[in-house]
């Protein structure tokens, strides 16, 4: 059984995407995904985006819906990816491409780009967030002052499990939800 969502700003605001609610899938809140989008507002047009652990593909999507020029979505799920696609074409997004990939042990899956914006949603209570931040940062995805957007349990101090370089400029707590926006400064 699926089940549906809505994008909440942007060129499709309103407009109903279905996803499979497997486990660990957990779509950003409508609430958690608005404040996401006013601390993205500046810098969204004509961005990057790179969707981890896409799930429901609502950040991405909602990132294209609000003027993002590209969005590659990831997720080890191949009903998932195929209900991306299938969202995609509903949407007749243009440009938007999926990786069936493993995350964070096969990211080299995707072709290196540096991405502007960084969507890192994984399953709570996996610690997939530390050695995904590595390989990020280790390969070639991150362009300059590259924005990371992290969501995850409550209680999960992140600062200690984030790059030492890298600032982090906004958090939120909503729920047991933490969201948290994060410059990837490079050394």
């Amino acid at each position: 059984m699926e089940s549906t969502l809505r994008i909440i700003g942007g060129k499709w605001r309103s407009r109903k995407i279905s996803f499979i609610p497997l486990k660990g899938v957990r779509p950003t809140t409508n609430v958690t995904r608005e404040t996401l989008f006013n601390w993205l507002t500046p810098v969204i047009v004509d961005s990057c985006c790179l969707d981890l652990f896409a799930g429901s593909g609502a950040l991405g999507f909602e990132a294209l819906s609000r003027g993002a020029k590209k969005a590659v979505m990831v997720d080890s799920s191949v009903k998932v990816v195929k209900k991306l696609a299938e969202n995609a074409k509903l949407l007749q997004a243009a440009n938007v491409e999926f990786y069936l990939a493993k995350i964070p042990e096969r990211l080299n899956r995707v072709p290196k780009h540096p991405f502007d914006i960084v969507f890192l949603d994984p399953p709570f209570f996996c610690g997939l967030v530390k050695p995904t931040c590595e390989k990020l940062l280790a390969g070639e995805y991150l362009a300059a002052n590259a924005l990371i957007y992290i969501e995850t349990e409550k209680r999960l101090d992140i600062e200690p499990i984030i790059p030492k370089s890298w600032q982090i400029l906004r958090q939120k707590t909503s729920g047991l939800v933490k969201s948290h926006l994060i410059q990837a400064m490079k050394l």
